[in-house]
């Protein structure tokens, strides 16, 4: 229906309460300098969304939203929709010293200089830029002189902001505003403490199209699990940063909450789904086990993962992360009942007060993290219910909150999302102690790298088998496969894996008759030279030519060695030791709890069917794990290595390999040579088990740099590391010396 009919009809219809729908259309809404968007074309409910180039930002409007009528809200009429220039806010609030250059206003790019009058020094930075994201780069320029009166350190103004209060001492209490209707993020108010820090965070002024990225939302995401928080160094003296530190016990409920109204894109909502799927796993590669409520909500919520699962027998739910990739928003949804998502939590909470009793509740550590832009139509306003939660948390049902120590037991984060923002309803809805708890943001296309990156590992770098999942220019492959080592003996090459700080395992027939500890060079990339080695050891049982006779040339058997470093690898996230059988810290990444044994351990490897393995650049390859119904047809293969003359398979291959290859039932990758000794592992969430390590193959498919995928005869043998436990438990779990930590082993 044209609008002119639409409109007429709709005249027509209005004492009979009928209405006629029509769409948009696309007349008088373009942009000058940009582009735009539909989430529903330009049917009822469709959102536009204005697109400009990095540096710009949309004006006068953000978006558009179609109307059942067929109009646009709001209407197109001039100014005419273009892309403007980004603009800072202005930096000339400084007291006691000059911004120079002095403008009117300051757009993308601008550079500014500090200069304090005589007298006084100079702290935050000198020199700023107007960054594309419409803050100013570095920190605010203070400039102070020091006074016996002042037991605290002057704050500064932010630039586009003013402050009541030019007394710093005990007590004293100064405020904040923004100028030109800027919005405030950050601390109203702050108090000068005794211990000399001002209490809250450092307040900064937006403009609308002024948003948090993705490392300034990595440096400031925290967490709600007390004795696992770090208050980071202010490197400016007046920011404080957290990041999430997973202690290895505790007790901590997770509520997740997406907006998938219809002033959402599917876009973000897609984007929030990846984000929180990395966070899940993130925290899931630690000790620590998270309950979890996971819940989409327009004018109806929807319960995707349900925290009271969690509390019942069974201890989670399965297939989690399944379930949330699975989720679509239905087109039909319409309206948006903040406050009913708020109600389910605090429902959800309650019920958990009541089953594991108010002494134990009072434990319970609570992280709300919640997508939004903020635009209710229904329900009203969430505010009511946020004070319940807190109220219950705090243990204060007055609402007066008596003991603020118990702070540190709730944090509500609050992700605005979306193209029109209600940044001071949302703002109200935020708690926690310290550190930031509202984002504004533009794109979150990389947070699931940023909640990857927020994990402070150093409390846990002790775990094994951490790894990031996705590759980054900087440093990829080692923080995808941060246990890697090259070494090279002589003129050989092999690879192997870090399995603690000082040892490295590969394969014993790298080594030959004659070779010493100082002709092994191990490369580790943990920001130091090339490794020395104090002394490697073969395992005792391997002998390659123990079966010359029989016909077997080389028989490789038992083919596996350690590296005894002469000092400890500097571990992070890009130098970390993957996880080996039969010990107590690979129980804990594949979350095996109480007494486990070495046997549960077997059974579920097992059950994780895929094998990869790292070849000679550090690159994944993939082979399938045979079935012991397929293994004889697999083995088999081994006689047609050179060298073998024998016809029975079981003087070549024992039952401490495993064999891959072949094309069935998937075509594998192949190892090649400078491959020996690789690890051979499955991926459990976010940590990384060995259960193998490359030891030789049937054909050379690389020597001329031919295919690296296998053909169907095609065989690669492993040494299977649960076989030679008593090995590895000889030197890594041997307690009665004081050179290293032992690893503590399981019994069978």
């Amino acid at each position: 229906v044209s609008q002119p009919l639409c409109f007429l009809c709709n005249i027509l219809f209005y004492f009979s309460g009928g209405e006629v729908r029509c769409d948009c259309t696309e007349e008088g809404i373009q942009i000058k300098g940009g582009h735009y968007t539909f989430t529903k074309q330009l049917k009822k409910g469709s959102t536009l969304i204005y697109q400009c180039p990095d540096g710009y930002y949309p004006y006068p409007h953000l978006s558009r939203l179609c109307q059942p009528n067929g109009s646009w809200k709001p209407p197109p009429r001039r100014p005419t929709q273009k892309c403007r220039l980004v603009e800072c806010p202005d930096p000339n609030v400084l007291q006691n010293g000059n911004i120079l250059p002095s403008l009117e206003r300051y757009y993308v790019h601008n550079e500014t200089t500090c200069e304090c009058y005589s007298g006084y020094t100079r702290k935050g930075s000198s020199n700023r830029v107007c960054l594309p994201n419409g803050k100013w780069s570095g920190s605010t320029p203070i400039c102070s002189r020091d006074s016996a009166e002042n037991n605290c350190a002057d704050p500064g103004i932010p630039a586009g902001a003013s402050r009541t209060g030019n007394i710093f001492g005990i007590g004293n209490t100064v405020t904040y505003s923004c100028i030109d209707n800027l919005l405030l993020v950050g601390s109203e108010e702050r108090v000068c403490q005794e211990s000399g820090q001002w209490t809250g965070i450092e307040p900064a002024c937006y403009y609308r199209h002024t948003y948090d990225t993705s490392l300034e939302v990595s440096e400031s995401f925290g967490s709600a699990i007390r004795d696992s928080l770090t208050v980071l160094k202010p490197s400016d003296e007046t920011q404080l940063g957290r990041k999430i530190r997973i202690a290895k016990s505790g007790i901590l409920n997770i509520y997740i909450g997406v907006d998938i109204s219809e002033s959402i894109d599917q876009e973000d909502v897609d984007k929030a789904i990846d984000a929180i799927t990395v966070l899940i796993s993130k925290i899931a590669s630690f000790s620590v086990t998270p309950n979890y409520e996971i819940a989409f909500f327009s004018s109806e919520v929807f319960e995707v993962v349900k925290i009271l699962d969690f509390l019942n027998e069974g201890g989670k739910p399965k297939n989690m992360i399944e379930e949330l990739r699975k989720f679509k928003v239905d087109d039909k949804n319409t309206g948006t009942d903040l406050n009913l998502l708020f109600t389910t939590f605090e429902e959800r909470m309650a019920v958990i007060k009541e089953q594991v009793g108010e002494k134990n509740f009072e434990e319970h550590r609570h992280v709300l993290i919640v997508f939004t832009d903020g635009a209710f139509n229904m329900g009203g306003s969430p505010d009511r219910t946020v004070q319940k939660i807190k109220n219950m948390v705090y243990l204060d049902p007055t609402g007066q909150k008596k003991n603020e120590s118990r702070d540190e037991y709730l944090d509500i984060y609050i992700f605005a999302i979306g193209t029109d923002i209600l940044d001071t309803e949302l703002m109200s809805l935020t708690a926690g102690n310290d550190g930031r708890h509202y984002f504004r943001m533009k794109d979150i296309t990389n947070l699931n790298e940023t909640f990857d990156e927020i994990i402070d590992e150093e409390q846990v770098k002790d775990l094994c088998g951490l790894h990031k999942e996705y590759e980054t220019v900087d440093k990829g492959i080692r923080k995808m496969y941060p246990w890697w080592a090259f070494i090279t003996i002589v003129q050989r090459n092999c690879i192997g894996s870090l399995v603690t700080s000082r040892f490295v395992l590969t394969a014993a027939h790298c080594f030959r008759f004659g070779d010493e500890a100082e002709h092994v060079k191990v490369e580790i990339d943990d920001g130091g030279r090339k490794k020395t080695v104090k002394l490697f050891r073969l395992h005792p049982n391997y002998n390659i030519t123990l079966k010359k006779k029989k016909g077997v040339d080389e028989f490789y058997d038992y083919d596996v060695a350690l590296i005894q470093l002469e000092k400890d690898v500097k571990i992070s996230n890009i130098a970390r030791p993957i996880c080996i059988p039969c010990t107590s810290a690979t129980s804990n990444a594949l979350q095996l709890v109480g007494d486990s044994t070495c046997k549960q351990q077997v059974e579920l490897c097992c059950a994780l069917s895929l094998l990869f393995t790292t070849n000679l650049k550090g690159t994944l390859t993939f082979c399938s794990s045979i079935s012991p119904m397929q293994r004889g047809e697999c083995i088999r293969h081994a006689l047609d290595a050179k060298g073998i003359t024998t016809t029975d398979v079981r003087e070549v291959v024992t039952d401490n390999f495993i064999c891959t290859g072949g094309q069935t039932p998937f075509r594998d990758d192949v190892a090649c040579r400078g491959d020996s000794g690789g690890a051979v592992f499955k991926d459990y969430e976010r940590r990384t088990i060995q259960v193998a390590l490359v030891s030789w193959g049937n054909e050379d498919l690389c020597a001329s740099g031919g295919s690296a995928e296998s053909r169907a005869n095609s065989r690669d043998f492993h040494i299977n590391l649960f076989k030679v436990i008593p090995f590895l438990k000889s030197i890594l779990g041997k307690v009665d010396q004081t050179e290293y930590p032992p690893l503590h082993f399981l019994p069978n």
